[in-house]
């Protein structure tokens, strides 16, 4: 991961922004550059992943002036870096980012839609002196907006950097880019202009050659790479592939609460049959609630779901960062909102499954993404999400919903066939899906609500109505989440739309915890 942010105006000082800045310098450890551009300052954390010499650095400059700054990965460089020297175009470095000022020559606005890429960027345009900033369709890489108290916006990696430098701090929409005080839609990715009437066979054949491309693309570093496995279907999957595409055994780590880890087992199932260096991290009541408060102040979230999902995602980050040289991690993420989750089991038509399945691919960038993108990056490494893979979203997403709906007795029926054969054993195949947090062990979960009943008495509903302006606490350990959320980012709720929750319009849906472990169709994905 690296680092940028972006003023449009010179009157606050290079010094105030540089501090504000050094609140994300774990994203990029490597250095740290400010430069004044026009009218404005663009700055930079570096974690050097493609072309790590000093050359790749940013802000990359041009001849005339123009600057840019972007936390990304543009798959398909070196032979899209081939075909701008033959317009002669000359290139100082391996970045893949060294290409975006070339683009933005060629291309302008037209570029964004045309990357196949994971990107935020803010860029100078110095013949117009304006300033343009843009952010991949779905929101892998993070990028949030606000104005000073002069009127001038601000663009920030996280919403730290923008702690007192603006009032309201919002996070930059996904497939939109900024330019001329308007933000401007290049890419609705959870829209389907056309639907798939393919037959069960074709689909699985290209659910499964999409994917490995996506996997495939992101095995590209100049530094190592690792997986995350959690031996659930969807990260046992990438590991697999990647695994055949590499020839040779892959750096495999799992967490586990030291007690009741259902995962670890699983985890280890995979990790034999694709025959992986594998690394077990074992995590304590003790580490768990010892890491809360910093891990809900690296998220920037008070949602339940994604910050007991993090507590794991976080403690083994951070022991691959302490313990291995590994700068790139793939993992899973994504996959449930394509294919369904336990509850959309319950969905009552198969356009209602697509309506949901639409809502979340719009919404993944306050929620999972953002989990994979803080827990991943506050440990200065780098995530990678194939399952986020632009074109596999796309044909995903336009599949029939009545084949994607659960009209098989299995969910992700489409996924789990597509990879039938030797990519993973069948007990890994065929796993009911288990909610992350609990697989981790249903301890995790049981020893934050039972700190929740000790921190909190029956005044908990009237402590709670202060917060009844936006998503209202509704359970002791909402309300918890939600106090050290406003502790470091007082004021800012508005950053995330609301709780991540089951459509409780939907019959067996409505219930008062997001985990798929109270839903009656959770059977036996948690043993």
């Amino acid at each position: 991961m690296c680092a940028i942010m972006g003023y449009t105006a010179k009157d606050i000082p290079q010094e105030v922004l540089l501090t504000a800045f050094a609140a994300t310098k774990t994203r990029g450890p490597d250095d740290t550059r400010a430069l004044e551009a026009g009218p404005g300052m663009l700055l930079f954390h570096r974690l050097a992943i493609m072309g790590p010499e000093p050359a790749g650095m940013q802000p990359f400059t041009a001849e005339d002036g123009s600057a840019v700054v972007c936390n990304g990965e543009l798959y398909g460089f070196r032979k899209l870096k081939k075909e701008m020297e033959g317009k002669g175009y000359r290139f100082a470095s391996g970045s893949d980012c060294e290409l975006l000022l070339p683009l933005w020559k060629e291309h302008g606005v037209e570029m964004f839609g045309e990357l196949d890429a994971e990107f935020a960027l803010v860029l100078y345009d110095a013949p117009t002196s304006s300033f343009v900033a843009a952010r991949d369709p779905i929101g892998i890489r993070p990028l949030y907006y606000g104005y000073s108290r002069s009127g001038h916006i601000l663009f920030a990696s996280e919403p730290k950097n923008l702690l007192g430098l603006t009032d309201k701090i919002m996070p930059f929409p996904p497939g939109h880019y900024y330019k001329d005080g308007k933000f401007v839609c290049y890419c609705d990715i959870a829209k389907v202009d056309e639907v798939c009437y393919d037959d069960v066979e074709t689909i699985c054949a290209n659910i499964h050659e999409k994917l490995i491309l996506g996997v495939e693309k992101r095995l590209d570093a100049d530094v190592p790479v690792g997986f995350l496995l959690s031996g659930g279907l969807d990260s046992s999957l990438v590991c697999a592939i990647a695994a055949k595409l590499l020839g040779r055994p892959i750096e495999t780590y799992a967490v586990g609460m030291s007690t009741d880890a259902i995962d670890l087992k699983y985890a280890r199932q995979a990790a034999d049959h694709i025959g992986s260096h594998h690394h077990e991290i074992y995590i304590t009541e003790r580490d768990v609630l010892n890491a809360l408060e910093e891990v809900i102040q690296a998220l920037g979230t008070f949602d339940i779901t994604t910050i007991r999902a993090s507590m794991g995602m976080y403690l083994v980050c951070k022991a691959i960062h302490e313990q291995s040289d590994i700068r790139v991690l793939l993992t899973g993420e994504i996959s449930d909102e394509l294919f369904g989750y336990k509850y959309t089991d319950f969905a009552p038509s198969p356009e209602a499954f697509q309506a949901e399945s639409e809502k979340r691919i719009r919404e993944i960038h306050m929620y999972d993404v953002l989990r994979a993108d803080r827990c991943i990056s506050v440990n200065s490494l780098e995530a990678r999400v194939p399952f986020g893979d632009l074109d596999f979203v796309k044909y995903v997403m336009s599949v029939d919903p009545a084949k994607k709906v659960n009209v098989y007795g299995k969910g992700k029926y489409l996924l789990r066939r597509a990879f039938e054969g030797d990519y993973l054993p069948e007990s890994i195949l065929q796993r009911e899906k288990a909610a992350f947090s609990d697989a981790v062990g249903h301890s995790l979960v049981d020893d934050l609500k039972a700190l929740a009943e000790r921190t909190y008495g029956d005044e908990w509903e009237a402590l709670a109505e202060k917060y009844a302006y936006h998503a209202k606490p509704f359970t002791k350990e909402s309300l918890l989440y939600r106090e050290i959320f406003e502790k470091h980012y007082p004021g800012q709720a508005g950053m995330v739309a609301d709780f991540w929750m089951p459509n409780k319009d939907w019959k067996g849906c409505d219930v008062n915890d997001p985990s798929a472990r109270v839903l009656s169709n959770y059977g036996a994905s948690g043993e």
